[in-house]
């Protein structure tokens, strides 16, 4: 095998360009891996000890373009990067084109009436851009994130005081009159506003809500910090607000990673000042509460969803919705077929939220859960590449995302870590999600099949068989395709289930060897 590398300065590229530059490199004849990153310190130092770059760089920086190439031979390698340039000429074709501007002025002077706009360029420049769109009197979505929290509180704070939404920042989902921004998925139009401080955990719910036959008004991204201390809650008690007073929504569902306590009162508040019913999930916190007539306490997604609905009068069955009739016999099977010295589940998630509920979910069963977004700061990974025990990794935390595409765009980093954790004969379970939606990879499934084999084909030379879980968030709308997506997991082996929550508690359950962990 051949590496070679190159360095163009000052090339920056969104994650989409960077997932595409990677995929296109990769299908020319005799190179087995491109890698396509902004040459960020995390991602040289990635690159160097990986044996993928050679050299000092010493002068690149965070605007600069690194593309890394593994070929069969170093004539392979070398075509394909001397193909490289040709990768970012437009297309010729008499085929519709959109129109491209090189700053804000100019693209909101060629749309005056717009009142959104959607930012996506480099941490250290985010904050100009939402001053400009907020001094315009925009709402802004901004999925750029590297803001400090004194920016973040600044923007916010200019925005409410216009009336505005400031969305993030890292902002990675919301769906705005039906139009979805981000990593939305598909969904109908409904009663249901939705407001939360946690993308997936977004996706989840609106997605099952849909799954189950209803719809969405509004869906709300705040930004994973909006229910700090710090930040307090800003722009969630501003999207509460709105639609509170929105015609269009019923009833209101509030989701957050763990949020601060004191935040998480004050929210409550606002929602009790409200003639709005509302079903409140945050994850992390005690949500054995003592109903109130108009307000639901849910400690996991599914369940919030299924309170948002019983609020509308949509009765639907827990344990009709997540029977087990269908994947408990698959599941003994899976536990017959371990060895005693398998005793550990690995979960590899692109979803953060997804990784924080797998993991409250998982420490009622298993106990501990190490991870390198723990729940706990003292189950903190020492080192987020090295698992240990039974552990949970969040991929889309920005120590993996940085200048590289987002896990549920390029999955790259997901396949890695499948192969790399069914290598481990101790490991019993791997656990792990499939996110569909508008910006996802088009084919997620399909791209982590092959990986899949290869885990198996791994553990098999170790004598061990491993048991695959999988949850698919998304719907029958999708680009990709939910009942599609399922169907080629489940042909390759894989348990799939219809909620995180359910497939957390099933993949513990074949953990701990069918003692513990339905509690359905």
């Amino acid at each position: 095998m051949a590496t070679i590398s190159t360095l163009k300065k000052n090339y920056y590229q969104d994650s989409l360009k960077l997932m595409q530059i990677g995929q296109k490199l990769s299908s020319f004849p005799g190179v087995s891996n491109a890698y396509a990153m902004m040459a960020t310190e995390a991602n040289i130092k990635m690159l160097k000890e990986s044996g993928l770059i050679m050299g000092a760089f010493d002068s690149a920086n965070a605007n600069d373009l690194i593309v890394s190439v593994e070929a069969e031979s170093e004539e392979a390698a070398k075509e394909a990067i001397d193909r490289l340039d040709s990768l970012f000429l437009p297309k010729q074709s008499g085929v519709s084109t959109k129109e491209e501007y090189k700053n804000f002025d100019s693209a909101y002077g060629a749309l005056p009436q717009a009142n959104l706009v959607n930012i996506s360029v480099p941490g250290q420049y985010a904050k100009l851009e939402v001053a400009k769109a907020i001094d315009r009197g925009l709402h802004t979505f901004l999925y750029s994130d590297n803001l400090t929290v004194e920016e973040e509180i600044e923007l916010k704070e200019r925005a409410k005081e216009r009336g505005l939404l400031m969305m993030g920042p890292g902002c990675g989902t919301a769906i705005i009159n039906g139009v979805g921004l981000g990593f939305a998925n598909v969904v109908r139009r409904g009663p249901i506003g939705v407001v939360g401080a946690a993308g997936t955990g977004m996706q989840e719910v609106t997605s099952l809500i849909h799954n189950w036959g209803s719809g969405i008004s509004n869906a709300i991204g705040v930004g994973g910090r909006d229910l700090s201390e710090r930040v307090g809650g800003l722009m969630m008690i501003e999207a509460i607000r709105m639609l509170q007073g929105d015609e269009s929504t019923e009833v209101l569902l509030l989701v957050s990673k763990p949020p601060s306590e004191k935040i998480a009162e004050k929210v409550l508040t606002v929602v009790r000042g409200g003639k709005k019913p509302a079903a409140l999930c945050f994850l992390g916190r005690n949500s054995h509460k003592e109903m109130e007539p108009n307000i639901r306490f849910a400690s996991t997604l599914e369940e919030a969803a299924l309170e948002a609905l019983k609020l509308l009068g949509i009765e639907r069955e827990r344990s009709t919705i997540l029977s087990s009739k269908k994947w408990k016999s698959r599941a003994e099977r899976f536990i017959k077929s371990l060895h005693s010295r398998q005793r550990y589940l690995r979960g590899i998630f692109s979803g953060g939220t997804f990784c924080y509920e797998a993991q409250q979910v998982l420490t009622v069963i298993l106990g501990k859960i190490y991870s390198n977004a723990p729940l706990d700061k003292e189950n903190k990974l020492e080192d987020s590449s090295i698992t240990k025990r039974h552990s949970c990794i969040d991929l889309g935390e920005e120590e993996f995302t940085q200048g590289r595409p987002h896990p549920m765009i390029d999955l790259t980093l997901v396949k890695e870590r499948l192969i790399e954790e069914a290598s481990f004969s101790d490991v019993a379970v791997i656990l792990f999600d499939v996110v569909l939606g508008y910006v996802a990879s088009s084919d997620p499934a399909g791209d982590l099949i092959p990986a899949i084999k290869k885990a198996k084909t791994i553990a098999k030379k170790n004598g061990s068989s491993l048991a695959f879980v999988a949850h698919v968030c998304g719907t029958e709308d999708d680009p990709q395709n939910l009942g599609s997506q399922q169907e080629k997991l489940k042909k390759a082996g894989v348990l799939v289930l219809p909620t995180n929550a359910l497939a957390s508690r099933v993949a513990g359950w074949i953990t701990a060897r069918g003692k513990k962990g339905l509690g359905i």
